[in-house]
């Protein structure tokens, strides 16, 4: 059993024209053999796209494979084209799920008519490598205190068995209790919450490992996002 503190001051941080992105994982040139992922998450960015200083603020477009790709926006709306045919608008308050399997590319900027524009973006590891690429958009949920599954579960097919993306958006105040799997990723997007005697801020994060009946509670109105493993 265990709870390790990750803090978000402690991520590195990548600066291009119109993008800040911080890393939860070792990335790129930005590796650490001590924190290479957990369980099958071996990405956890943080983007922050800023269209006023750059025309593409963003991803131009580059390939993936063997990959399943979960973003989730907080603010703002980004632009998904891929090799595939599919272009959308993912406003904030919704999940896509593109998995790369033999190949893709893709590109994912900022929609300028919603001016600055804030993502999590999640990478996994596939349970059976050697799929066609496919895409789904979700609709906005309705904000809830509860952890509602955005990806996995009833949310959007992920092709990583027992992996579900959560989210919550909790009024100062308000508890929620983390699910029982033996694998969870808790990340407080905005906000501040209290998780046993762990403080947590924007940015900050808590890896779980067989430490069932957690409860979570905001000091502060936060959106949490928890990724859970059941296998």
């Amino acid at each position: 059993m265990s709870m390790a503190l990750y803090a978000g001051s402690d991520r590195s941080s990548e600066t291009v024209k119109g993008r800040l992105t911080s890393h939860s994982f070792s990335f790129g040139p930005h590796y650490d053999p001590a924190n290479l992922g957990f369980g099958p998450l071996v990405c956890h960015n943080d983007d922050l796209l800023d269209p006023s200083a750059s025309a593409v603020a963003g991803y131009p477009e580059h390939p993936h494979t063997e990959l399943e790709i979960v973003t989730w926006v907080l603010e703002g709306a980004l632009v998904h084209t891929d090799s595939s045919g599919h272009r959308h608008v993912v406003e904030a308050g919704r999940a896509q799920v593109l998995s790369a399997g033999t190949g893709v590319r893709h590109s994912e900027v900022a929609d300028a008519r919603s001016g600055r524009c804030r993502f999590v973006q999640a990478w996994l590891t596939p349970s059976a490598p050697g799929a066609e690429p496919s895409y789904a958009l979700g609709e906005a949920p309705p904000p809830s205190s509860d952890l509602v599954a955005v990806a996995g579960d009833d949310g959007l097919p992920i092709g990583t068995t027992g992996a579900r993306l959560l989210v919550a958006r909790l009024s100062a105040g308000e508890s929620v209790a983390l699910p029982g799997d033996p694998r969870q990723h808790v990340f407080a997007a905005t906000g501040a919450v209290s998780l046993d005697g762990l403080d947590l801020h924007l940015g900050d994060a808590v890896r779980l490992t067989d430490e069932p009946g957690r409860v979570v509670t905001a000091t502060a109105p936060t959106e949490l996002l928890v990724w859970s493993f059941s296998a």
